[in-house]
């Protein structure tokens, strides 16, 4: 009977739309308490809004910082998920393949970052130019 207390896991479906927030929310926990590149994606992040505010950039510009602050995000949740699972096959052991994998991604993860940085370049550079004018 104890046991059977003890694992008191879900096994089937969500059965309700907070079940399925609860689950999403503790993604996003354990992204932020684990994952070091994903906190200094979110402070990066924060960064570029607080220096948008101050800029006073227009709602076009917005998007643009945005659509890049989730291009990142969003290519690190999926290199992290493409880590955790090839941890899982492969445990602790060496495997060229998985390798190959996890390298895969952390490049999806770099292209991104290049977006957002050419994107931030584009916004930000021509501001701080007229300020030094």
């Amino acid at each position: 009977m104890a046991l059977k207390d003890k694992d008191s896991r879900q096994l089937d479906k969500n059965k309700t739309f907070f079940q399925s927030l609860g689950h999403a929310l503790d993604g996003i926990k354990r992204l932020v308490f684990e994952e070091r590149n994903f906190r200094f994606d979110l402070i990066i992040a924060f960064l570029a809004v607080c220096l948008g505010i101050a800029c006073q950039i227009k709602i076009n510009e917005w998007l643009w910082l945005f659509a890049a602050f989730f291009s990142v995000i969003g290519s690190e949740v999926l290199n992290s998920i493409i880590e955790n699972v090839v941890d899982l096959i492969v445990g602790h052991h060496f495997d060229l393949l998985a390798k190959r994998a996890k390298d895969i991604a952390a490049g999806g993860v770099l292209m991104s970052a290049l977006f957002a940085v050419i994107i931030g370049s584009l916004i930000f550079i021509p501001r701080f130019i007229e300020l030094l004018n």
